[in-house]
């Protein structure tokens, strides 16, 4: 048997040559092939999320062309600063009025309600709104006007963007 002589005092053997050993690699190629094809199985049989878009409810079809009846409308005007006007009936006869965000939606509830009594509670008279945005309204208080119209469930409006009047434009610079 051969006797192992230990080096005392932390002295090294000198002289003599150690055996290195060879550092232990490991070949990922398998890891990463394998990597790449759960991500890829991932990816494929994953639902992406689906894009969400708002029902825009269109002018039911009993409703005329131009004008609309005066009694059953209700204009929104959309202006800067997150600020809206309204008013009902036609611009010239009505007096309009400035309200925020926050009392849009009690506005309509209080017209729907108003209106539908106006008209016996007929199905076929319901309100109609227009609503106007103007060069200063942002697209955000645009979306948050078809969220309250949803919430308040008006059964038909219309955007018009087009035909601003100019005593509503006199009125929105106030």
């Amino acid at each position: 048997m051969a006797t192992l002589s230990i080096p005392q005092n932390g002295q090294a053997l000198k002289g003599k040559n150690r055996t290195r050993k060879a550092v232990p690699s490991v070949d990922l190629t398998a890891m990463v092939d394998l990597a790449f094809l759960l991500i890829t199985f991932f990816m494929l049989t994953t639902s992406l999320s689906k894009s969400q878009a708002m029902d825009i409810a269109k002018p039911v079809i009993d409703i005329p062309d131009q004008p609309y009846p005066a009694s059953r409308t209700l204009t929104v005007l959309l202006g800067k600063d997150n600020s809206i006007v309204w008013y009902k009936g036609e611009m010239e006869n009505a007096t309009p009025r400035r309200v925020s965000f926050k009392m849009i939606g009690s506005v309509l509830a209080q017209n729907k309600k108003e209106i539908a009594k106006l008209h016996a509670n007929d199905p076929a008279k319901f309100m109609i709104v227009i609503i106007k945005p103007t060069e200063g309204s942002t697209y955000k208080n645009f979306v948050d006007i078809l969220d309250e119209m949803s919430i308040a469930e008006v059964k038909s409006y219309l955007i018009d963007d087009d035909s601003l009047l100019s005593q509503e434009q006199g009125f929105m610079k106030r």
